[in-house]
């Protein structure tokens, strides 16, 4: 419950709209709404109704309209996967990524991927940008280049010694054309496992198949890298076992050579000149196994943890905005923007005009990164779409035991018809409903990590 405290503290607009809206009827279904949401910070407005019917007899079993809902509208989650926008739906998200990673790793069987499929050779793989120069860091001799020890969450951490000779150009360029440099290696990759096997690259498909699945992640200096699980399987994906030839080992020889093989070309335009972008010197590939190797946590539990860690942010650590700029004279109204960051989002906007077919300046918010933050190959696990099916189906399956219709597996005699027509009606909340959901989200959150722990209690009891 929410103390007297607590809503002193609010300011008086959002405290005034608090009170107008739980004073409101219908103040018990809006939070039950909310609930149903996961506490979402921005969901979506829908007006319509919906009607079941029985389609032999023509029976309306079930009708449901937004007129009786609090201000006529039916609220759901917006699905952003972003925490800085809306953590709940991003818990959701990472969710999804979580299972999704995991299941490429150990199996799972409700989405048709194999438990055998563990024991295909499998690494966790991290792709790094060049340098653009020398930025404030925290060295493995405890002191900066600049002669500091900074201490852990520094402002200066990935900021540049110097500003003048950074290349911020380079930079934006590198993230902008980062998922081409992905592409170009995982071509590069499946010849060099050809290569390396004695196979030409049409046998190699025949026999053998690379699945992968990745996530972006952006340092503190404002660079996009790739953290993959990258797996070999047979030719069918996870389902067939890869050659007896295929190994862990032959997998990371590929990896490192397929990423130092890359190269993508950017041409010469107005003052910039011709250049040629790689990845950094930094390739890090470690094996994946289901206990922690020599004391490190490369277990498929903690990849599949770290990969939907990541899935849920954007470019937040280096301080940028959750949303595009409009126009350069609004970084002015931005002046909590740090100054290295301000320098990317200004090369952005400098760029753009020489190289208008990659569209810097849409993306500037990003740093120039306009790729997906988590993708996957096509064989690797499952989809988030099918996993999103599985929870609309277990919903609707409740709703439907709940309002005593028959459910849709059954015979054909007991199958319905749905009517729907459905109206966006606008997204988020007012400053009191923001709060109320704020506090709903906490809540649940707060019961999720009871259940969390009530169930490691009972693991550790061995009670399983």
């Amino acid at each position: 419950m929410t103390d007297a405290a607590t809503l002193a503290g609010l300011d008086p607009t959002t405290l005034q709209d608090l009170l107008r809206v739980a004073g409101q009827p219908g103040f018990d279904r809006w939070q039950e709404q909310i609930r149903r949401t996961g506490g979402c910070a921005d969901p979506i407005h829908l007006v319509g109704y919906t009607k079941t019917l029985d389609p032999a007899t023509g029976t309306v079993l079930h009708t449901y309209s937004t007129d009786a809902e609090p201000g006529g509208r039916l609220r759901v989650a917006c699905g952003n996967r972003r925490a800085s926008r809306c953590p709940s739906c991003a818990w959701t998200y990472a969710g999804d990524a979580y299972h999704l990673i995991r299941g490429g790793l150990v199996g799972d069987a409700g989405m048709g991927v194999p438990d055998r499929v563990r024991e295909h050779p499998g690494v966790f793989a991290t792709l790094t940008a060049p340098s653009f120069g020398p930025v404030h860091n925290r060295s493995d001799s405890g002191r900066c280049r600049c002669g500091t020890a900074h201490p852990q969450g520094s402002a200066e951490l990935g900021t540049a010694l110097d500003p003048e000779r950074y290349d911020y150009a380079g930079a934006v360029l590198w993230n902008n054309h980062a998922s081409d440099l992905w592409r170009y290696f995982t071509i590069y990759l499946r010849r060099e496992l050809a290569v390396r096997s004695g196979l030409t690259q049409a046998r190699f498909r025949e026999v053998c198949r690379v699945s992968f699945g990745k996530v972006a992640e952006f340092q503190k200096r404002g660079a996009v890298h790739f953290h993959a699980v990258i797996r070999l399987d047979g030719p069918e994906g996870p389902q067939d076992a890869p050659p007896h030839w295929a190994s862990t080992d032959l997998l990371e020889d590929a990896i490192r050579a397929a990423a130092y093989r890359v190269s993508v070309p950017v041409p010469a335009s107005g003052d910039y000149p011709a250049r040629v972008l790689h990845w950094g010197g930094q390739v890090d590939v470690q094996p994946i196994a289901s206990t922690a190797l020599d004391g490190r946590e490369v277990t498929e539990q903690a990849v599949a943890s770290y990969v939907a860690k990541y899935a849920t942010k954007a470019a937040e650590t280096t301080g940028t905005v959750a949303r595009r700029i409009g126009e350069l004279a609004e970084l002015d109204k931005l002046p909590d923007l740090p100054e290295h960051t301000r320098r990317l989002i200004q090369a952005c906007w400098e760029l753009d005009e020489d190289y208008p077919e990659r569209k810097l300046w849409a993306w500037a918010h990003m740093l120039g990164f306009r790729g997906h933050f988590l993708t996957k190959s096509r064989r690797y696990s499952s989809t988030f779409g099918e996993r999103r099916q599985v929870r609309a189906d277990y919903r609707a399956a409740q709703e439907r035991q709940r309002l005593g219709l028959p459910a849709l597996d059954e015979n054909p005699e007991g199958t319905t018809l749905v009517l729907a027509h459905w109206t966006y009606a606008g997204h988020g909340h007012t400053p009191g409903e923001s709060w109320l959901a704020a506090t709903i989200a906490r809540d649940i959150q707060a019961n999720r990590e009871i259940a969390r722990e009530a169930l490691a209690d009972l693991d550790d009891e061995g009670e399983w």
